[in-house]
């Protein structure tokens, strides 16, 4: 099997209809599947052959599709950059990965460029309105002859590495097989979505993130939908989206249902033909989950997953009332369940409705990280996946997230580790601790805090420090929040007491 043979079946089933949009161009399914066999018969020429690594940082447009599926309809292993990395943070992924080959959209060479050289990576690029010190794989794909088809892999070869982190700082490879993606798809079509050939879907969420990805992407174009991009998400341009083109079903984290609500709030126009909403990332207000459904006139469901679990877990499914304030039930053929977090060599379940961690296996789960077998062991226990997160399940199996069992922030549906901040900014020569740690944000889900000591007789401020971190994390790492002490609170051992910090700043 081949993640490819979603594209190749599409141009089969679904040529002539349009299978992804950008700016009112539309490109159709023939074409795209047309388009991406001419991109794998320039990576083949190229040197690109199957089980070799390539990167792909490309933001929200067609050419990221042609690039995904080209890759692996080689039998390579397509590994997406978040596209606000910094360039010390794409050598390490790239390192890390093996990768050999970064494809890079020119608008982030900037970055992606440095990146790849520090790594030993050659780059080719998409997007470059004329020739420049990459070739262009444009111009590689016009002379090179066409793949016939993709090349048929093991179930349980691995077609995507996706990073992902803990609080141990650096991010992991998480390795996702052809099996665990498609099996994802096909169950979300089957049994999860409400989601039908010539479908519209909301574009917005980024394709190198496994919830854009495997959501909206794959299984859109698996079930002969048509995804509309957005490159850069705002309220006003998502709104302009759903009303000037028809878009019939929403998929978003919270911070991007906020955002949509606000614009609608200043363009009071008749509420558009939105059929069905999926929200994931993060847990959804229920004030914004009333307001959109009064607004728009369809409900939003809500599901939960992680990158580990390809990565939809649970979902208030098709065929069901969704219950506000749950991530729903387990989806078709995976188990989630609780057990007691303190218990580290092996999992005990607790009984229903009891608080604990919740674990889940099945056909969704991953391969494990790359390169790092002591990790995988401690998150795989008996061959259930330890998501790290708290919660509870009730009778009807319906699964509510209480707390998060690490001390990972979530903002705007992205993961941000407080040590891997924590580390740049005591990278300052005048600053001498940091602690980082989130509080609850209407807009964000979660904000950024960051509390340091400084040296003696520092003068530097809050600013400044803003500053420095901006320049050196990517734009949904960095802290906004800022708060200088003379001294931390600690604990008998002398470990900063986070939650004292997260309790008064919020109090204060």
């Amino acid at each position: 099997m081949s993640v490819a043979a979603i594209l190749a079946e599409g141009a089969r089933r679904h040529g002539d209809l349009p299978a992804i949009t950008l700016a009112g161009t539309s490109t159709s399914y023939r074409d795209l599947w047309d388009q991406t066999r001419g991109y794998a018969g320039a990576l083949r020429d190229a040197g690109v052959t199957e089980g070799d690594r390539v990167a792909i940082l490309i933001p929200n447009v067609p050419d990221f599709a042609r690039v995904y599926y080209a890759v692996l309809a080689l039998g390579a292993v397509a590994v997406p950059v978040h596209a606000l990395l910094k360039r010390h943070e794409i050598q390490y992924m790239l390192t890390d990965a093996g990768v050999s080959l970064l494809i890079c959209a020119a608008p982030l060479l900037a970055e992606g460029g440095p990146g790849a050289t520090a790594a030993g990576a050659r780059v080719l690029t998409v997007m470059s309105p004329e020739p420049g010190e990459h070739k262009r794989l444009e111009d590689l794909a016009a002379a090179a002859t066409p793949i016939d088809t993709y090349l048929p892999r093991s179930p349980l070869d691995i077609a995507t590495i996706l990073y992902t982190s803990g609080t141990t700082g650096k991010p992991k490879g998480a390795l996702g097989t052809h099996f665990a993606l498609i099996e994802q798809v096909n169950v979300l079509l089957l049994n999860t979505f409400d989601m039908r050939r010539g479908d519209k879907i909301f574009g917005g969420l980024p394709l190198f993130h496994t919830f854009g990805q495997t959501v909206a992407l794959n299984t859109g174009l698996r079930a002969g939908a048509e995804i509309m991009l957005l490159p850069k998400f705002t309220g006003e341009a998502a709104l302009s989206l759903i009303l000037d083109q028809g878009v019939n079903i929403f998929v978003g984290v919270p911070t991007m249902y906020v955002g949509l609500l606000a614009a609608a709030k200043a363009r009071p126009e008749p509420a558009p033909a939105l059929r069905y909403a999926v929200s994931g990332g993060a847990a959804l207000p229920l004030a914004i989950l009333e307001d959109f459904n009064k607004h728009f006139g369809a409900k939003i469901h809500e599901g939960y997953g992680l990158t580990e679990t390809s990565p939809v877990a649970s979902f208030n499914q098709v065929g069901s009332e969704p219950r506000p304030g749950t991530v729903g039930q387990p989806v078709w053929g995976i188990e989630v369940e609780v057990a007691r977090p303190e218990v580290f060599s092996s999992i005990e379940l607790l009984e229903t409705g009891e608080l604990g961690e919740l674990v889940i296996r099945g056909h969704n789960l991953f391969s494990g990280y790359l390169n790092r077998p002591e990790a995988t062991a401690e998150a795989v226990v008996d061959g259930w996946f330890r998501t790290g997160d708290l919660g509870t399940k009730d009778a009807d199996g319906y699964i509510t997230i209480v707390d998060r069992k690490k001390d990972m922030i979530l903002r705007n549906g992205y993961n941000v580790y407080p040590r891997e901040v924590e580390e740049v900014l005591v990278g300052h020569p005048e600053i001498t601790n940091a602690a980082v740690f989130g509080i609850d944000d209407d807009t964000h889900g979660q904000e950024i805090v960051a509390s340091v000591t400084l040296v003696s007789g520092s003068t530097l401020d809050a600013h400044s420090i803003g500053e420095y971190a901006k320049e050196r994390m990517a734009a949904y790492k960095y802290p906004r929040l800022i708060e200088i002490l003379a001294e931390f609170p600690l604990g008998p051992s002398g470990k900063v007491l986070k939650r004292e910090l997260v309790t008064r700043y919020t109090r204060e």
